[in-house]
């Protein structure tokens, strides 16, 4: 399959430009977008063909964004597993639950998705130095995939970010710069190096269009994955706001380009950190309009105070019937616990603050019982393990004495 994308396309006024590393719309600053051909998706797309094809996000290439198979930076992100949640759902008074574990990709986070577009692209067009502005996981997976490309990377964090997720950053030899600052002015300094250095291939940043497109595959496998039907409700990390938007166009686009019947009737909620929670508080508002706030989290990945795509999930949100709710800290350390006790997934703070929310929406009545419920956890939680130091129980020492064992440990033990 190659790709049907034709042009980009301005989501404010509509005005559309040639497929390039460019995602500005000069006439009114709006964002651009890629634009497909769904008639050829549909004339040349199978359900069939990609159930045979590989067991990665590039089994929807037609619907991607990369035309050339030898740009194509491969770690074999994708296809990730759709678990069902009955413990999760019985303790959170839910029906059918499931959670799409993206904590297993090649760098342990959903970026690999999107990074694999943007580089891919990048190599397409001939560009050689790959960068990012990141709050970790998505430096983690830029300097992995510029590794495996052979590409320099250049990755700008804020300087309070994890200590794990800057090692595993700097084990793949990327350039790594640490910003005496947060994310949304880490993320004005990457804006000027672009303007000096178009020909840099910034993921999030001059080839965001591309970047963005690789969370639709993430609306693509659940609905592959639930036997090709719909979930009734998702709920979605929101930090950007990229994903929630990029995984209601996925919905969307299998109906335009006829592998579904018929449009989505998805309900999308998004998960938002009250630490850094400007889309939630607008929501709950009834306000239009998105603040941006100084981010003061745990959850370091979510902390974007100045979302670029803000806007746009809190409309989808509306739009589809679901709500966008903040939780506190402690509540997402106790997720974390949550999702480990009850499936046996160690997700990261941001996976604690899907899980929280969840939970708040399903006390409140948003996420019903009736419902087949799909909660997106983003990333592994050994990312984030000082964030959950002091909330567990890492054990007992004794000498090396049957005696002591039970003499310590056994009433537990019976």
């Amino acid at each position: 399959m190659s790709s049907a994308a034709t042009h980009l396309v301005c989501r404010e006024c509509g005005h559309t430009y040639p497929i390039s590393a460019n995602h500005v719309c000069e006439l009114c600053f709006g964002p651009l977008e890629v634009a497909y051909d769904y008639e050829r998706v549909a004339a040349s797309t199978t359900r069939e063909a990609i159930a045979v094809g590989p067991p990665s996000l590039w089994r929807y290439a037609a619907l991607l964004p990369i035309d050339d198979v030898r740009a194509r930076i491969d770690l074999g992100a994708g296809f990730t597993p759709l678990v069902p949640a009955p413990r999760l759902a019985a303790e959170l008074g839910l029906g059918e639950l499931y959670l799409k574990n993206d904590t297993v990709n090649p760098t342990g986070s959903f970026k690999d998705r999107v990074v694999g577009m943007a580089l891919s692209k990048a190599r397409e067009l001939g560009m050689s130095v790959a960068a990012c502005a990141s709050t970790g996981n998505l430096a983690n997976s830029v300097a992995a995939h510029a590794a495996r490309a052979g590409m320099d990377a250049f990755v700008f964090i804020p300087a309070n970010l994890e200590r794990v997720k800057v090692l595993a950053t700097a084990v793949y030899g990327a350039s790594i710069v640490a910003i005496d600052g947060n994310y949304d002015d880490v993320n004005r300094l990457c804006a000027e190096i672009v303007s000096e250095r178009p020909s840099w291939a910034f993921a999030n940043v001059n080839l965001r269009p591309f970047y963005a497109e690789g969370s639709k595959t993430l609306a693509f496998e659940v609905v592959e994955q639930l036997g090709w039907r719909y979930p009734d409700h998702v709920v979605v990390p929101v930090a950007s706001g990229s994903q929630l938007t990029r995984i209601h166009r996925g919905f969307e686009e299998l109906a335009l380009a006829g592998l579904m019947p018929e449009p989505p009737a998805v309900r999308i909620s998004g998960a938002q950190a009250a630490g850094c929670a400007p889309v939630a508080t607008a929501f709950e508002s009834g306000r239009s309009v998105v603040r941006p706030v100084k981010p003061d989290t745990v959850a370091k990945s979510l902390a974007i105070g100045n979302p670029a795509d803000g806007i746009y999930a809190l409309e989808v949100a509306r739009q589809t019937g679901g709500a966008i709710a903040a939780v506190s800290d402690a509540e997402i350390l106790e997720a974390i616990a949550l999702v480990a006790r009850t499936e046996g997934i160690f997700v990261e703070t941001a996976g604690g603050v899907t899980v929280a929310t969840l939970a708040a929406l399903a006390a409140r009545g948003v996420v019903r019982r009736d419902e087949t419920v799909v909660a997106y956890l983003s990333g592994n939680g050994l990312k984030t393990v000082e964030a959950i130091e002091q909330t567990v129980d890492t054990g007992v020492t004794i000498a090396p004495s049957i005696d002591e064992f039970w003499a310590t440990l056994g009433a537990r033990a019976q």
